[in-house]
């Protein structure tokens, strides 16, 4: 497994075309797509016909310094999960980036998320020239929120939920813009 980063107990890696079926399980969870979809699956057709695809153009877009990263133990070699690291779009400036992170049920709370994304920032800040990362999520997500906020950033703005996910439990109180800079992180 070629490593793109480890952490003391993670190696997050590109995926590959093989992988489409960590994917698939991965967003079948109804708790996993809770704060997403309301616990609606991501149909496999998204990843077998585009998701997937979109996944590995990105890296060719940035030469693989951002992009979508599958997440793996390192005692078992288990999916874990993933991270983003990555502009927003193909237009955005790459010292402005987004961090996220989607894991596996089984392995919430055993701190994976605020591991993945403090190695992320180091990696953004000292390697890859990023300026500021951020980071969005719902109000009523005070998983992803604590994890945030354990990794450094604090929020910016409160953000209107988007009119494709209003069917989501707590939608209406909508979610918060959470950033950190450069120079912050180095304070941190």
């Amino acid at each position: 497994m070629d490593a793109y980063l480890d952490t003391e107990r993670l190696t997050l890696r590109h995926f590959t075309a093989d992988d489409v079926d960590l994917l698939i399980e991965l967003d079948s969870d109804p708790a996993v797509m809770r704060f997403l979809t309301g616990g609606e699956p991501t149909p496999p057709e998204h990843y077998r016909e585009r998701g997937l695809n979109n996944i590995l153009r990105g890296y060719q877009l940035w030469d693989g310094r951002f992009g979508l990263f599958a997440a793996h133990a390192k005692d078992s070699g288990a999916f874990v999960g993933w991270f983003i690291l990555s502009p927003e779009d193909e237009d955005s400036p790459l010292d402005e980036v987004e961090l996220g992170y989607r894991l596996r049920q089984a392995e919430w709370g055993k701190g994976y998320a605020t591991e993945g994304s403090r190695a992320l920032l180091a990696k953004a800040f000292t390697d890859l020239g990023v300026n500021m990362v951020w980071a969005a999520t719902m109000s009523t997500n005070e998983g992803s929120r604590n994890v945030l906020e354990k990794a450094g950033l604090t929020v910016t703005a409160t953000l209107e939920t988007p009119p494709d996910m209003l069917k989501v439990e707590g939608a209406e109180l909508g979610g918060f813009r959470y950033e950190i800079t450069r120079e912050q992180w180095e304070q941190h």
